[in-house]
């Protein structure tokens, strides 16, 4: 099946442009699910990539189109890999993405959290983690799945005023910064999304899905 448009299964404008920026070259149109009047989906499974197919599937039911849908979050080794897929909503009830300030202030009190987890303890080991599902129809039985991983240490104080989430607290050992000080270019090519994304793209082409 030949792709020319997808709908992103997520209200995250940042997720939204980065998709864009990869797949617009290669004659696909990304739509915002919220363009085509589809609302945020509920992610209560306990793994990434049970979410992620929840939500593409949901979205592609609804608009009859091909879905694409990622989930991603911290895994820290001290707290079991906590907080996992709860990451976007560790500190606070509110499960889906809200307007800047809201998740600023949701930023700010998760990284909080996270300090106060850690108070004490000498394994700073962390990672994140991302998975990307992308499905023809939402029933759909082989999803094209993308997936990596991006290691490094959290920090109590924070450094850098870039990125988003949990981007200040952690250090990148190799790069002597967080991922908060990289530019965006770096970030993206680095990132655990950005490799995901381009590892679902590489499986895309070699299944004859693009022009």
């Amino acid at each position: 099946m030949r792709l020319d448009r997808i709908v992103l299964a997520s209200g995250n404008a940042g997720k939204l442009a980065e998709l864009g920026a990869l797949l617009t070259p290669l004659g696909v149109t990304v739509h915002a699910q919220a363009a085509l009047g589809v609302t945020e989906a509920e992610e209560p499974h306990p793994t990434f990539i049970e979410n992620a197919l929840a939500k593409a599937r949901r979205a592609s039911r609804l608009t009859g189109l091909p879905a694409i849908a990622d989930d991603s979050g911290l895994c820290v080794d001290a707290l079991g890999g906590r907080p996992g897929v709860l990451s976007a909503r560790w500190a606070s009830a509110g499960s889906h993405d809200g307007g800047d300030r809201d998740r600023s202030e949701r930023d700010r009190a998760n990284n909080a959290k996270l300090v106060r987890e850690l108070a004490g303890c000498a394994d700073r080991r962390a990672h994140f983690y991302c998975v990307l599902v992308l499905l023809r129809a939402a029933d759909d039985p082989q999803p094209v799945i993308g997936d990596a991983s991006w290691a490094g240490e959290v920090i109590d104080v924070p450094r850098g005023t870039g990125g988003f989430g949990y981007d200040p607290h952690l250090w990148i050992p190799a790069l002597g910064c967080t991922v908060a000080e990289l530019d965006p270019e770096t970030k993206n090519r680095l990132s655990h999304r950005g490799r995901a994304m381009r590892a679902l793209i590489e499986r895309l082409r070699e299944a004859g899905a693009f022009a």
